[in-house]
């Protein structure tokens, strides 16, 4: 894992040093089992209630913000393409708790990839 920078970066670092005691590959480990269910499987045990996904968005929404720029521009898709299903497209600028929660875990897991990733660009 490389060396977190920033406040979300270092929360989702944390997260998954500590998680990851129990893995015998300990930080890939979990790291695996959160990409394989994504914060939806319940596995990041903070961020499974709406009130807590919102304050999370809320704390971290300027990186989560600059995450999703970068994944849109790298991507070009747009942010109804990218989520799917899964975001309300009648609240585009997520002013509401269901798209803040998408956001949420989209940061927390766009963070730990990104973590995760070695100097070859392989997870």
């Amino acid at each position: 894992m490389r060396q977190p920078t920033s406040k979300l970066e270092k929360r989702v670092a944390a997260w998954l040093r500590k998680e990851g005691k129990e893995y015998s590959n300990k930080e890939q480990g979990i790291y695996d089992d959160l990409m394989y269910g994504g914060c939806a499987s319940g596995i990041v045990g903070h961020l499974c209630y709406y009130v807590d996904t919102v304050k999370f968005y809320k704390r971290y929404r300027n990186e989560i913000s600059k995450l999703l720029y970068e994944v849109l521009k790298s991507t070009g898709c747009s942010v109804s393409e990218l989520f799917g299903d899964s975001w309300n497209e009648e609240d585009p600028l997520a002013l509401d708790y269901y798209n803040q929660n998408v956001l949420a875990w989209f940061g927390f897991e766009e963070t730990a990839r990104r973590l995760m990733e070695n100097e070859d660009g392989d997870n």
